[in-house]
């Protein structure tokens, strides 16, 4: 499982929340069997989501983000419940190519920067909020930070890391997102500026042992902190067969004619954890009549 810190620097001025999220990561890994510059892009992306997702007031709140950016990988989406719960797709698992010029994964080739990034929370309400931003760097904590400024006008700092090993496992993952209450002035900013330069990258520090107190702390190393709360968080999906029913009803009574001539049945895969449904040609016609 992962462990999410949510904390507030004593001043009241700055929150800031911070994840190990390998656990995640490696599962969405194990189930996606995706190359390493993807993990990485998705891994990022389900990180972010579940720090974003865990920020979230209402027990049945949902955020999803969605990236476009029209690289190779093709399009990524994770969604988080309110406790920072994750599940995710890439839509294309597998892309092989060359390092970037710092001898990385290059996140940004297989992501792209042709597009957007879109985030959507559903808080119960009778429309969910959605805001939308053009990517910047397609490398996503840069993009998770324009979003924050630009969609919310919160000035926010976001890093996010995923180290893969050769054999294709997670060795570590995690990230934080550091935010400036409205009260902030322009000395808490700078106090800030000062207190982040130089930090380590999140793999880094977790690599040498740091857990997401032991980050924050270093990140907020001019503030005292207060740590709020702690919270695990893990991969899971929330499909079942009667939302694969529902899904299959939306798609509309002259499709579902069509499937139901399949004396074998159809087969449906959830695209977040390949979990298979079977349903009968009968369970098909049943389908037909509702």
């Amino acid at each position: 499982m992962g462990k999410i810190i949510r904390a507030i620097t004593s001043d009241g001025l700055i929150y800031a929340t911070a994840i190990d999220s390998t656990d995640i990561v490696s599962d969405a890994e194990n189930i996606h069997k995706t190359s390493a510059v993807v993990t990485a892009a998705l891994g990022r992306t389900l990180t972010a989501a579940s720090l974003m997702g865990n920020s979230l007031k209402g027990k049945n709140d949902s955020l999803t983000i969605r990236i476009s950016g029209g690289g190779p990988a093709g399009s990524i989406i994770a969604v988080s419940d309110s406790s920072g719960n994750v599940r995710g797709y890439v839509q294309n698992p597998i892309v092989e190519i060359p390092l970037n010029n710092y001898g990385k994964l290059d996140v940004k080739g297989a992501v792209g920067t042709d597009g957007t990034l879109t985030v959507v929370k559903d808080l119960g309400l009778k429309e969910p909020f959605s805001g939308s931003v053009k990517l910047i760097s397609g490398e996503i904590a840069e993009d998770i930070t324009a979003y924050y400024a630009i969609s919310e006008q919160t000035p926010t700092v976001c890093a996010l890391g995923v180290l893969v090993n050769p054999d294709l496992s997670v060795k570590a993952a995690g990230g934080y997102i550091i935010q400036l209450l409205p009260s902030a002035g322009e000395d808490t900013i700078t106090k800030l500026e000062d207190s982040i330069k130089n930090t380590d990258s999140v793999t880094n520090m977790m690599v040498r042992g740091l857990t997401p107190e032991d980050i924050l702390k270093t990140v907020l190393k001019n503030f005292a902190v207060e740590i709020l709360d702690e919270a695990t968080a893990g991969y899971v999906c929330s499909c079942s067969k009667q939302r694969v029913e529902k899904a299959l009803i939306s798609i509309g009574k002259k499709d579902l004619e069509e499937l139901a001539k399949d004396e074998k049945g159809t087969e449906v895969k959830c695209h977040f954890c390949n979990k298979t449904y079977n349903f009968t040609q009968d369970e098909i016609k049943a389908l037909i009549k509702k």
